[in-house]
């Protein structure tokens, strides 16, 4: 099921996720919408407080492709540490901040230890767009949104603009 995507400035969006206690059902069904919602935004990840749901859970697919090719991963209570001193710049947004783009330097590296849906905890080493993916999701998880790595001033009309964005979309409802 599709769910609705949270647009900062939103408190929730702010908080840190408490991590996951039990793998249950219900959590594996909220990856399938998440991954759902990520596929037809679109974007290539989700956190979980990006729908409003305060949990440690964030889904991705960088693969970018349509059909057979789709690669979606689901990963929960995710830790991550940089790998290498290396850093590499891409342009990223978010699907809480729609049209907008900056460029984010982060690790180029990044090893992740996550809970498969399975409940059988994993790690992996993860570089170029995964890797950026990776951080920028977890960032979510800790109520940091790519945003706060910008200017105070280019934070600020980026803000407002969706602030606009927000008053607009309710106008339009109304």
């Amino acid at each position: 099921m599709k769910r609705p995507i949270l647009i900062h400035p939103d408190p929730r969006l702010k908080k840190l996720a408490p991590p996951i206690t039990d793998l249950s059902d219900d959590l594996r069904l909220l990856a399938d919408d998440m991954l759902e919602t990520m596929y037809a935004a679109p974007g290539i990840g989700l956190a979980a407080p990006q729908i409003g749901v305060d949990t440690r859970l964030i889904v991705m697919d960088c693969v970018k492709a349509e059909g057979p090719r789709r690669a979606p991963w689901p990963c929960s209570t995710p830790r991550s540490s940089p790998k290498a001193t290396t850093r590499s710049i891409y342009e990223e947004g978010c699907l809480s901040i729609p049209d907008i783009y900056a460029d984010v330097e982060r690790p180029a590296e990044v090893t992740v230890r996550w809970i498969d849906p399975n409940g059988t905890e994993k790690q992996e080493t993860f570089d170029g767009l995964w890797a950026t993916c990776l951080q920028h999701e977890i960032d979510h998880l800790n109520g940091i949104m790519f945003i706060d790595y910008l200017t105070p001033l280019r934070r600020q009309l980026i803000t407002r603009k969706m602030v606009k964005l927000k008053k607009d979309r309710a106008r339009e409802k109304a």
